[in-house]
């Protein structure tokens, strides 16, 4: 696999307070304890104290969906830290950065161990999110790179059950294996699913599944935070947070607002009736609004002394989920993408009242794939890996504009430019002699510099038109790369990947990880 960086900042969509975290962290070193990309960032935030009595009682939390798993037994070890990740469970992997996510885990894990600090690489499975909409399609391509997507029916109802729990329903086995048809290993990607999604698991347990077999080898633990012996030992966080919810709420407002005011975004919305947590109840996830002491929700009210006396039945919400994350565990870094490390500037005020420390953030190494076709198309109509980054119209008229003859394309410019040498000499006397018309003139000269561009705009479709290949090209590159005006690892699973590329794309993925870069990856496999 061969690799070059693309700066964050040539990606669309990238967020300002992103783009400061990673490139000038001087700017943003109030709201995230630790620089990121370091490796002595992942050291200094390794230092602190767990208790060995949460610790023991996690491994055992863990040990279930983790049987036989070697990293199991170093987190046990007193000092052991987690470099932590995770995801929404969605339908057959869910979006490739997911994997990329975990891989990126891994190796931070594997580079602080190196540096004399166990480590082990966590993976959270966010089973407790109710937005089915969210995880119950995935998108893939087949040998033309056009976009397919796969749906999987889900329960009746308002959408208030937490995701990870819901059993699988007509697995779209056939639909994805129609689509992945033409592709050299569409069986042993198809195969990778089968084995992972059956009959009687549910979206958590197939993904946990599927995972286990991408990942596995690596050490990668699972956390599923359903799991009532975790929600037992997070109980204590819940009731805290709720007996402080007005204090914890109003500073995360204020937190936002100030966001606002330095010209970032907040990404979390927070206003005087948000609460931090949701309650479990007959299989929902029901959402609460903080009143005049205590919550209310649709079906009824609760004081805060009620609330607090159920935590076992309590879920966090966006800000409060990371610190309940890392009470459960000795989280030395989290690893996120953008959105995520967005709203840990948010969640820092509430890291520091109730759990007084908080864990250095990475971001997740991102991955643009490219086969080799890809690259020669790119060395042939001159495209550097941010040209790629449009909408298809965009880099259709860029490829169309290189296909354009280099002595026609010189003729133009020489065309323009002498116009505009021959313009600028008679608007200087004319505005000697009559400023209307030299007024007049400026009219006419919006006039022909817009047939000219009229004209260059013409000569490159023509061309365009004449090779028929190039339209090709464009729709191809498209949509492998920017897939409906996507990030490609942001819109494709990881799946069609591997049935382009084969099993073993894992490992060359895991070798292509750079902690310590904190740029997009172009890679062509």
């Amino acid at each position: 696999m061969e690799c070059s960086c693309l700066r964050h900042t040539d990606l669309p969509g990238t967020s300002k307070l992103f783009a400061d975290l990673v490139y000038h962290y001087d700017r943003v070193s109030d709201l995230y304890p630790y620089a990121p990309n370091s490796i002595e960032s992942l050291v200094a935030a390794s230092k602190f104290d767990f208790p060995d009595s949460r610790r023991s009682a996690l491994v055992e939390a863990l040990r279930p969906l983790n049987a036989g798993n070697p990293s199991l037994n170093l987190l046990a070890r007193t000092g052991t830290a987690a470099i932590v990740t995770g995801q929404q469970v969605g339908l057959f992997s869910g979006p490739a950065y997911a994997v990329y996510k975990a891989l990126t885990a891994i190796r931070a894990a594997e580079e602080l161990s190196q540096r004399g600090v166990p480590a082990v690489p966590v993976f959270w499975l966010a089973t407790e999110d109710h937005d089915f909409a969210e995880v119950n399609h995935v998108q893939v391509f087949g040998a033309d790179y056009h976009p397919v997507k796969i749906e999987m029916a889900g329960p009746a109802g308002n959408g208030q059950h937490p995701v990870g729990g819901i059993e699988l329903q007509d697995i779209p086995l056939a639909q994805l294996r129609t689509a992945l048809q033409g592709l050299p290993y569409a069986d042993e990607a198809v195969g990778l699913v089968e084995r992972a999604y059956r009959p009687g698991e549910t979206m958590g347990s197939a993904f946990a599944l599927l995972f286990k077999e991408l990942c596995g080898k690596y050490g990668l633990l699972l956390v599923d935070p359903m799991t009532p012996a975790l929600r037992a030992i997070a109980a204590p966080l819940m009731k805290e947070a709720v007996e402080r919810m007005p204090e914890l709420a109003d500073a995360a407002m204020a937190r936002s607002n100030e966001l606002l005011d330095r010209g970032y975004h907040a990404q979390v919305m927070v206003d005087k009736q948000t609460s931090l947590v949701f309650l479990l109840q007959d299989g929902k996830r029901i959402g609460l609004r903080r009143t005049d002491g205590g919550f209310t929700s649709a079906s009824g009210k609760f004081s805060t002394a009620e609330l607090a006396a159920r935590a076992t039945d309590l879920s966090p919400n966006a800000l409060l989920r990371p610190v309940l994350q890392d009470y459960l565990l000795p989280t030395a870094a989290y690893i996120g993408g953008p959105a995520e490390l967005a709203y840990l500037a948010q969640s820092q005020v509430i890291y520091g009242k109730l759990l007084g420390r908080q864990p250095a953030v990475f971001p997740r190494t991102g991955f643009t794939l490219l086969d080799e076709r890809a690259r020669k198309q790119m060395k042939k109509y001159r495209l550097e890996p941010a040209d790629l980054m449009h909408r298809e119209q965009v880099l259709h008229d860029t490829i169309a504009g290189r296909l354009v003859p280099a002595s026609l394309r010189g003729s133009l410019e020489k065309t323009r430019e002498s116009f505009g040498t021959s313009l600028d000499a008679l608007s200087a006397e004319l505005r000697g002699f009559d400023i209307s018309l030299a007024a007049a003139l400026e009219t006419g000269r919006r006039k022909i510099e817009y047939q000219m561009a009229r004209i260059a705009r013409k000569t490159a479709t023509q061309m365009m038109v004449r090779n028929e290949q190039a339209t090709r090209v464009a729709s191809a590159l498209s949509g492998l790369v920017y897939p409906e005006n996507h990030l490609q690892e942001r819109f494709y699973s990881i799946i069609p990947f591997i049935a382009k590329f084969g099993p073993g794309l894992i490992d060359e993925l895991y070798s292509a990880v750079q902690v310590e870069c904190p740029d997009h990856q172009l890679a062509v496999v």
